[in-house]
């Protein structure tokens, strides 16, 4: 057969996954895959000047078979001339403290003591012996769980370790120990697949040409495990439809690869032109620019987004994305789309807010919803005035009514209002103040303190002392507020008019209302 050899060197060099001259920890558990990739690494030991390392970890899960396959990696690789470093977890426990299923906690445990062993030796690279058949299977899976382009391109053949790998709290035992008192390099190493890119039974035909005698675990035929009934029984049945199917998967995810690289250029150049505001916990788009966007930039940046958020996430499904990109394009303020991690889309009036679905996640003040500073004093004005005040990204009217305008039309808008007022009444802008108390229409005349108002619509508690209040000799007349269901404006039981109202003797009528400032208003 043709030496593997020639085809992983062409590998490593052509998607530059390990460099000569550098220390690299190959992770190894004894079975055929991994076992070949540290023989290939061996031949390539002097030719590229590598420091190679083994690596296993015994998972606890297997009882003494676990470390029977830990103790036959050291002795292989002693046997090489190769370092080895030894780990034990307890994976089931891991499993159970971190509420993860013991497929994700083994991987994530794994890499952790990767990482370790890494650090230790100041090692750039962390290689793993990932192939051919491990892509399929992780494109099918993919496929099935309903993931976007991220999922779909597979494993890529080289990837920082990032976050959503690890599990840091793991308890892990290495031998030979960890040295005392010296702190390990903040070294996020690159994790490298070499063998990515070739079939199982090339890996298997190697093996068997070089005699190596790897170790079976018995885990890998525990159709309990998602994998392995993929492996067993969903890629077989797809075998009988394309032979070839295990490759076709590996190439397609091979060509998406490249199609995501673009998209995430273009996405990324998307993502900062809508970029409104960024906070430690939460992510605002301008509404007006998200219109223009076409669908897979909207794609791109709802995940970009949660990632930034969540960088310990896997994946975001394609049902998350198109629910929130649904939520976004409706564009009902108030209305709000489940993200995982905890997170929520949001729609505010003139933004789209990624952030924490928990009630302390609200709406920007000024750019969402009108808000007035706390420390604003307010601006008097008469009812033939007209006026235009601008607040934060905002601006608020008020003048007479025309004649000929249409008092329903007018109120089908949440941020305007007719109000009838004494002609000779002092109206005024201002915040909240101690003691103001509201007349809600249909209440038979009776009022009730304006906080009670706000609590009763779920005006969120910070916004609560920057809600615009329209006086009328300085009682409440009329205020527009972010609640649950969206921007909702509310007028005094006195000074509403109704919509088939004709001339109100002994008042002027009035209009006001609220508008988000944009270029055109500059």
């Amino acid at each position: 057969m043709t030496d593997l050899l020639d085809s992983v060197r062409a590998t490593i060099t052509r998607h530059a996954l390990i460099r000569p001259g550098e220390t690299v920890v190959v992770g190894v558990s004894g079975g055929a895959d991994s076992l070949v990739l540290l023989h290939l690494l061996a031949r390539l030991r002097e030719e590229w000047g590598l420091a190679l390392h083994a690596a296993t970890l015994d998972h606890g899960i297997r009882g003494a078979a676990g470390a029977a396959d830990a103790d036959f990696v050291r002795r292989t690789a002693a046997a090489w001339g190769i370092p080895a470093t030894v780990g034990r977890a307890d994976v089931p426990a891991a499993a159970r403290a971190a509420n993860l299923g013991l497929e994700e906690a083994a991987r994530q445990v794994r890499y952790t003591f990767l990482l370790r062993v890494a650090r230790r030796l100041g090692a750039p690279k962390i290689a793993v012996g990932h192939h051919q058949d491990d892509q399929a299977e992780t494109v099918l899976m993919h496929l099935i769980r309903g993931s976007g382009l991220s999922g779909l391109r597979g494993m890529l053949p080289g990837t920082p370790l990032d976050d959503y790998h690890l599990l840091p709290d793991a308890a892990i035992t290495i031998e030979p120990p960890e040295p005392e008192g010296v702190p390990a390099p903040d070294l996020r190493p690159l994790l490298v697949r070499p063998l990515l890119e070739t079939p199982r039974t090339a890996i298997e035909a190697y093996a068997a040409e070089h005699g190596l005698q790897a170790r079976q675990d018995a885990t890998n035929a525990d159709l309990t495990y998602f994998r392995n009934r993929l492996r067993h029984e969903a890629l077989p049945l797809l075998e009988t439809l394309n032979p070839n199917i295990r490759a076709v998967l590996a190439r397609t995810a091979e060509v998406l690869r490249d199609d995501a690289a673009l998209i995430r250029q273009v996405g990324e150049a998307a993502l900062a032109r809508v970029l409104a505001a960024a906070e430690p916990d939460a992510v605002h788009l301008d509404r007006g620019g998200w219109a223009g966007l076409a669908v897979s930039e909207k794609r791109h940046i709802v995940r970009a987004v949660v990632w930034r958020l969540r960088p310990d996430l896997r994946d975001v499904t394609f049902s998350h994305v198109e629910r929130a990109i649904q939520v976004a394009d409706r564009g009902t303020v108030g209305t709000s789309a489940t993200l995982p991690g905890g997170l929520a889309l949001r729609v505010g009036y003139v933004t789209l807010s990624i952030g924490p679905a928990a009630a302390a996640f609200e709406l920007l003040p000024g750019q969402d919803a009108p808000a007035l500073p706390g420390n604003t004093s307010g601006r008097v004005f008469l009812p033939g005035e007209t006026v235009r005040l601008r607040f934060g990204g905002w601006q608020f009217e008020a003048g007479p009514l025309d004649p000929e305008a249409d008092p329903a039309a007018i109120h089908a808008d949440p941020l305007a209002v007719v109000l009838a007022v004494p002609p000779g009444a002092w109206l005024k802008l201002r915040p909240r103040v101690p003691g103001d108390r509201f007349q809600p229409r249909g209440m038979g005349g009776r009022s009730q303190k304006l906080g009670d108002t706000l609590i009763n619509m779920k005006v969120p508690t910070g916004w609560r002392d920057r809600v615009p209040l329209l006086t009328v000799d300085d009682g409440v007349a009329w205020f527009v507020a972010p609640t649950a269901s969206g921007l909702r404006g509310r007028v005094a039981e006195p000074f509403a008019v109704p919509d088939d109202a004709g001339h109100l003797n002994d008042t002027v009528r009035i209009v006001a209302r609220w508008r988000p400032l944009d270029e055109s208003m500059e």
